[in-house]
């Protein structure tokens, strides 16, 4: 039976076939080193608790119907204080006293109604103001993603005390690495260690993006169940998506068996809005990590994610400014030498390094130009062929073209990986970058393919099956061309794409037997450009400028002297056009171009006179591009620079003058990796990524704000057992 036919098992009734399905988030039982409860709103009457809720609270009789205000302490009083806080997607901590012990509980709206409180004894306070100041510093100086993750996994073992503490990173296919670790000299390194997409399930990887820190105290311990199992309030299991004392699931138990360990601490790395990877600890005895040095967790790990892509982004700039480099050679050798296809091949390194390529070849007007290590002629006009029966993109690439195209695989060892990019509409026409194949053995931490075998008994899993070293040797393949790399490559096709539109519309000029052939080109081009003659007079006017302007705007234009009522400030436009006749030389500006409806759009022009001769013009080359999105981006940009700082104020009335300092100064330091990071993004090759990703920066330090502020509420109060912490009401009150 086909996946997508299977139903989603219950959570604890899953075998290997269908793991990937069970409903984890429905466990309707929690690990018994703390208790939970859902009480009904606004009267805060327990409808639902976990078995061992009655002892752990040391009451007697059934608690369903119980008022918060009958448990002994402050619990009833600390959760009034915080109703009205947002709670669906961060649960809120409070202390409180319960019959005299110190607790922290942690609340959250769940789904279907009703309030959970999580219960746990309350731990020791961390060092704020030192240890965990130097971490995000170390974070901050990193400046480069190897180092910077080698300093966190250090930097997490500090912290947790963990046996074994692993920053796992994910590939484009959802396998995992050990990219960096920190464990126990007596520990079997598992640094270089591959693990199947399949060991993390789809629902886990979700629940990852949504509670970012997840604490498995010990395998061993028998499982608390929810009483009653279903919630009163829905007739349905409770959603514990975001419960930190949710049990794990049986197969994954079994996993961490199999593997020796006892305590997991899982943290996750949030970049650009999916889930880059996790923080991965491991114990071999039990251990608990109290809410506060979770916390500490979270907020280190929203640094962490937000320097990783502030390092993903200054990569791409770098590239970015070489295909510059690049575009400008191109642009001279056309102005000096007629042509800039040699500008392209000049040296190797220009158009190899960018993109960590050992070969290219650019396939053009039926020529063939290479640099590099490359097929032979006859092969690459093949692999042309096959390029225009892939669909259509503005980057096509595989690390395995051997596999892809079986023709192909005499030529692994120069071309096992391929990557293009179009650089027109026509048939055949590209630039193609070429690694060769890499044959090396990847450790496994169990069999990728992971056979499914229907009825398989998580008890059952031997540790040869789940988590045994399994090598593989990979042939036929190319390393992984990364998302820095097919970023460069969009923007050297794009780049190329316009100067190929140029010198062929300067062509169309100058060889007008090759008219017909070049003017299809053109028209057929995606960016909007206009030819004119030496008087200015319009000679063509291609598809792409005529869907910009519209049907009547078009019918208006015999000249470049018409285009200027078009845009919002005609005058300047007018003078510019007599400015580029009168002297000839090149203009590159801005315009906005007005729309009918009243609206305007933001143009690049780059308008260029075509000389054959000095003082001799034998016409002009206006192309527009729309950079809506790039004024976008600067938009983004401004709103990020303006608001960052005001919209994270400290919320003063919770602190002391003692915490509020610690809390400045820790928040300055969240404040200025952000801001660097945004400086680093905005540096980027890909404009229509820019807002998301400032977005996503500023969102993470809301949340870094948010728990910064929780952290050091609770970690900065003398105050003993039962007494309320600064700004927090007295017990009665």
């Amino acid at each position: 039976m086909a996946a997508d036919h299977q139903p989603s098992p219950a959570f604890g009734e899953a075998d290997l076939s269908n793991c990937e399905r069970e409903q984890i988030h429905l466990a309707a039982c929690i690990q018994p080193h703390g208790a939970l409860l859902l009480v009904r709103e606004p009267e805060l009457s327990i409808v639902q608790s976990s078995a061992n809720a009655g002892a752990f609270l040391n009451l007697t009789g059934d608690l369903a119907g119980l008022p918060l205000s009958a448990i002994p302490g402050t619990l009833a009083d600390r959760v009034a204080g915080v109703l009205a806080d947002p709670l669906d997607t961060i649960p809120r901590a409070v202390r409180c006293a319960i019959a005299g012990v110190e607790h922290d509980a942690l609340l959250h709206r769940p789904a279907g109604g009703g309030l959970v409180i999580e219960l746990e004894r309350a731990g020791p306070a961390i060092d704020l103001s030192g240890e965990l100041e130097n971490a995000l510093q170390a974070i901050l100086s990193a400046s480069s993603l190897g180092p910077l993750c080698d300093e966190a996994a250090r930097i997490f073992k500090a912290l947790v005390g963990y046996d074994r503490v692993m920053i796992y990173r994910f590939d484009e296919d959802g396998h995992g690495e050990v990219f960096a670790e920190q464990c126990e000299p007596r520990l079997e390194s598992y640094l270089g260690n591959h693990y199947p997409a399949t060991d993390i399930p789809h629902i886990a990887r979700r629940l990852y993006e949504r509670n970012r820190v997840r604490v498995l105290v010990d395998v061993e311990a028998a499982p608390s169940p929810l009483v009653p199992r279903l919630c009163p309030l829905t007739g349905a299991d409770t959603d514990m998506s975001l419960c930190f004392l949710r049990s794990m699931s049986p197969i994954h138990v079994q996993y961490l068996r199999n593997m020796g360990v006892r305590a997991t601490l899982v943290t996750s790395l949030m970049v650009g809005g999916r889930l880059w990877g996790l923080v991965a600890c491991h114990h071999y005895v039990p251990r608990f990590a109290h809410f506060e040095t979770r916390a500490a967790c979270e907020l280190l790990a929203e640094a962490l994610a937000t320097r990783i892509a502030a390092l993903d982004s200054f990569v791409q700039a770098q590239a970015e400014l070489s295909v510059r480099r690049l575009e400008q050679r191109m642009i001279e050798a056309i102005a000096r030498d007629g042509d800039w296809r040699m500008a392209l091949f000049d040296t190797t390194h220009a158009l190899l390094e960018p993109v960590g390529a050992t070969g290219a070849a650019l396939l053009c007007d039926g020529q063939v130009l290479t640099t590099g290590e490359v097929p032979g002629t006859a092969a690459l006009r093949g692999i042309g062929a096959w390029l225009d029966e892939r669909p259509r993109a503005p980057v096509i690439a595989t690390a395995s073209l051997p596999a892809d195209a079986p023709d192909f695989a005499g030529l692994k060892s120069i071309a096992s990986g391929v990557m293009a990019a179009p650089i027109s509409t026509t048939p055949g026409e590209y630039l193609v970058w070429f690694r060769p194949e890499r044959i090396r053995r990847v450790v496994w931490g169990g069999d990728p393919s992971k056979p499914m075998i229907a009825g398989d008994d998580p008890a059952a899993l031997s540790p040869r099956r789940s988590f045994a070293q399994w090598h593989q040797v990979v042939e036929g393949t190319s390393d992984a061309w990364t998302p820095a790399d097919l970023a460069a490559a969009r923007l050297i096709g794009a780049t190329l794409t316009d100067v190929v539109l140029q010198f062929r519309s300067v062509r169309m000029l100058i060889a007008q037997d090759q008219l017909a052939q070049v003017r299809a080109q053109v028209e057929r081009a995606p960016n909007p450009v206009l030819i004119a003659d030496a008087q200015g007079r319009l000679l063509m006017l291609n598809d792409a400028l005529h869907a910009l302007l519209g049907t009547e705007a078009t019918a208006a234009v015999r000249s470049i002297d018409d285009l200027a009522p078009l845009f919002a400030d005609t005058a300047a436009f007018r003078r510019r056009m007599k400015e580029l006749r009168a002297s000839r030389a090149p203009w590159r500006g801005e315009a906005r171009l007005a729309l009918a409806s009243g609206g305007t759009v933001p143009l690049l022009v780059r308008a260029d006179p075509v000389l054959s001769a000095p003082g001799r013009a034998l016409g002009y080359v206006l192309l527009f591009t729309d950079i809506t999105a790039e004024q976008a981006a600067e938009e983004a940009r401004r709103r990020f620079r303006e608001g960052i700082v005001e919209q994270h104020r400290p919320r003063a009335r919770r602190l002391d003058w003692r915490a509020h300092l610690i809390y400045r100064k820790l928040l300055g330091i969240v404040v200025e990796n952000a801001q660097l990071a945004a400086l680093e993004i905005t540096d980027g090759i890909d404009m229509a990524r820019i807002s998301g990703m400032l977005d996503s920066v500023r969102s993470s330090v809301r949340r870094a704000n948010d728990v910064l502020e929780h952290l050091i509420w609770h970690a900065s109060a003398d105050a003993k057992p039962g007494e309320a912490r600064p700004g927090e009401p007295r017990p009665g009150k």
